[in-house]
């Protein structure tokens, strides 16, 4: 059922969010928030910087496992970084350091329009991860759409849910969607089948979600779901998650590991790849907020 058409009957389900994330810079450490902002892009912050090679090629952690060190914080006025053994650096969310003209940047196959932070976030960037990089930040102007090939084929597949999620789906510097939304149960399975190889478990925070969903929500039953609303939020799930090594590399410590990657391609395999996880759209009136604890409303479909 993954990604394919079918008729469907839909059965709600309920359960709440466990926990909140944002990853400002791509690849780098997460935020974990009590609530946020949410509208068509996702939640507010998240990936709106990205750490460039030299040579202008996006960074993640896929090839440098050393960006988990870089731990941003946001404050009124500042996107913050830290560092072991580094000051603080402060980059001004007033866009006051900003190149005055844009650039183009690619991810994946997208190109769209990005402006230079300071050289001072440049060298800073640089000496943690020991090579010239550059920080740049997503142009106001920008307008970079969800995977329209995946979008089309949930609305054709939900026609009665399609309406609401009509329009762009713009976001910033993620892979390729606005949300990526995990399951608590689905991580607890997979812990279970490491514990029962003797294989310590992972926490969540390697799959790099935004929002984790528990409650009435068997494992993987995110494979068959077609909405998550949360009040008048709805949630999407239109591409499973698949998955590179990146799940691999400890947060904490940025050290490599044969898992969960290992155990996860046993069971996990798909057409498409290893899955763990959706990618979701949204359909958020203005001003909405998520927070956790809040009681999400799970849609089956069968």
């Amino acid at each position: 059922m993954l990604g394919g058409h079918f008729v469907h009957a839909r059965a709600a389900m309920t359960a709440r969010i466990a926990s909140l994330h944002i990853y400002p810079i791509k690849s780098c450490a997460a935020i974990d928030l009590a609530e946020s902002p949410i509208d068509r892009a996702g939640l507010a912050g998240d990936r709106r910087w990205m750490i460039l090679t030299a040579q202008g090629q996006f960074m993640t952690q896929r090839q440098w496992p050393a960006m988990a060190l870089i731990r941003p914080a946001i404050t009124a006025r500042h996107l913050e970084l830290h560092a072991a053994g580094m000051p603080v650096l402060q980059v001004p969310l007033d866009d006051s350091q900003l190149a005055a003209v844009a650039r183009p940047v690619t991810v994946w196959k997208d190109t769209v329009p990005a402006r230079d932070e300071s050289a001072e976030a440049a060298a800073w960037i640089s000496q943690v991860l020991g090579q010239d990089c550059v920080l740049v930040k997503l142009d106001a102007q920008a307008r970079r759409p969800a995977r329209p090939e995946w979008v089309e084929r949930w609305r054709e597949g939900h026609a009665d849910l399609a309406q609401a999620f009509e329009g762009e789906h713009a976001f910033g510097f993620a892979d390729g969607f606005p949300l990526l939304i995990a399951n608590q149960a689905s991580l607890d399975e997979l812990n279970a089948r490491l514990a029962a190889q003797g294989q310590p478990a992972v926490p969540m925070n390697r799959f790099r979600p935004n929002i984790v969903i528990q409650g009435e929500w068997e494992a993987y039953d995110e494979d068959h779901t077609a909405v998550v609303s949360v009040g008048p939020v709805r949630m999407a799930l239109v591409k499973p998650c698949t998955r590179c090594p990146m799940p691999n590399i400890d947060q904490l410590t940025a050290q490599r590991h044969d898992e969960p990657g290992r155990t996860l391609a046993a069971y996990r395999q798909f057409e498409i790849g290893v899955v763990f996880g959706q990618n979701a759209i949204v359909d958020a009136p203005a001003g909405a907020r998520l927070r956790v604890g809040d009681a999400a409303e799970i849609e089956l479909d069968f």
